[in-house]
């Protein structure tokens, strides 16, 4: 992660002159794969279209980074920052420093988006943000490595996934020592809060604080789940796996030294890239099971906002006006598989012919489940830390999934009492 942030700047076309009125709008942006170059083309093409000026941002490749980062700017009312791009589970807690975009972004709008996102971005009746991609984990996988081994379809159970993943790392390893079975997001951050409510709810385990604000993460198929992910470090999983954010683990499956990966749609076009070794032969399903389960996909995505404190509220509106709208969203989905959050382009053929699989798997997609920053509200950052804490512990076999989950309740029970 880069320690300092940068600033570019996108002026309009010398062509079109610089209009009286033209104003300067600043967006913060995120850097993991392409996101940082689609948003600065997607600014571009706003400001050649207005005769504004646009400054990128770049934000922290870490969520948890992220996120700090815009706390101090909001906290101190900067004007610094006009557009914040913001997690699907950011509302609750900055919705009192962003515009109400209800009345502000026409009613056709915001109903052409998928509901249960706009949902998650209204927060007491106020419109904090307009959806820009939606995001579900899903599986990578090898084709011509599951043939190569006699595998006719990709894992169902996250059982099955670790008997393929050593087999086809045991034969592989017999050229290439730095193969392995399976990467996935393991390092202590909120990407590793994502993996594990992946594991835990496809086990049964339910989704750490249910809708009511219950804690319910104590339980034997929780337990379970935690236990079967901590079996994979130093067996199908090479031990770094605990330091693995997103990027690295691509990096590993892209460069052809892993069978799987757990990943988010944006690895899909960096996948078939020219640089990519695996261009071609990679494959994406659903999430495997586990016993008796269901697959379960987090729900993932980000969303454009305006500061309360921007000097230039209503360019940065019509800013995340035209990235939110679907001709921008149709750009981001086939050059970056960036899925769209409206619902409409899922028929786009030119969106589905760059990525197949948003048509197979809609249903991950549309139901995918969701973090539980809605019951815990403002405290949804202590309770991701306290469970990604407790999840890393149990990777790093500091305890069992078990006492784990046990511990993590009590925790819980802390912050829910200074109030969720």
């Amino acid at each position: 992660m880069k320690k300092s942030a940068m600033l570019i700047a996108l002026t309009a076309a010398a062509a079109l002159g610089q209009q009286a009125s033209a104003v300067t709008v600043t967006i913060a942006c995120g850097s993991v794969g392409q996101e940082l170059q689609l948003c600065k083309d997607g600014a571009a093409r706003w400001a050649k279209k207005t005769g504004n000026t646009v400054k990128v941002f770049e934000s922290p490749n870490l969520t948890n980074d992220r996120l700090g980062l815009y706390q101090q700017q909001l906290a101190a009312k900067s004007s610094d920052i006009d557009v914040y791009q913001l997690d699907v589970v950011w509302p609750g807690l900055l919705a009192q420093h962003f515009v109400d975009l209800k009345g502000k972004v026409p009613a056709a709008e915001v109903n052409a988006n998928f509901k249960a996102i706009i949902a998650a971005d209204t927060v007491n009746g106020k419109l904090v943000a307009m959806p820009w991609f939606t995001d579900a984990g899903v599986l990578y996988y090898r084709t011509d490595l599951l043939k190569k081994y006699g595998y006719s379809a990709p894992p169902k159970t996250w059982a099955e996934l670790a008997a393929m993943a050593k087999k086809i790392q045991d034969g592989e390893q017999k050229t290439n020592k730095a193969f392995a079975g399976y990467v996935f997001q393991g390092k202590n951050y909120e990407g590793l809060t994502c993996d594990a409510l992946e594991w835990i709810a496809s086990f049964g385990g339910g989704s750490i604080v249910d809708d009511s604000g219950k804690i319910t993460i104590n339980n034997p198929k929780a337990a379970a789940a935690l236990n079967s992910a901590a079996s994979w470090v130093g067996t199908i999983s090479p031990k770094g796996v605990t330091t693995y954010d997103e990027e690295p683990a691509r990096g590993i499956f892209q460069s052809g030294n892993a069978a799987f990966m757990r990943n988010w749609p944006y690895a899909w076009a960096l996948g078939q890239g020219e640089d990519s070794k695996v261009k071609g032969n990679i494959g994406v399903s659903a999430l495997p099971a586990g016993p008796g389960g269901q697959p379960a996909a987090t729900l993932g995505g980000w969303q454009l906002g305006v500061s309360m404190y921007s000097k230039n509220q209503d360019a940065a509106i019509d800013l995340v006006r035209y990235l939110t709208g679907p001709a921008e969203q149709k750009i981001r989905a086939i050059e970056g598989s960036y899925n769209p959050t409206i619902a409409s382009l899922y028929q786009d053929k030119d969106i589905l012919k760059a990525n197949p699989f948003f048509g197979s798997l809609l249903n991950v997609f549309t139901n995918a489940v969701a973090r539980p920053s809605g019951p815990t509200k403002d405290k949804y950052n202590q309770v991701s830390q306290a469970f990604s804490t407790a999840v890393s512990d149990v990777l790093n076999k500091k305890m069992s999934g078990g006492a784990a989950v046990a511990q993590l309740s009590a925790n819980l029970a802390r912050i829910k009492g200074r109030g969720w």
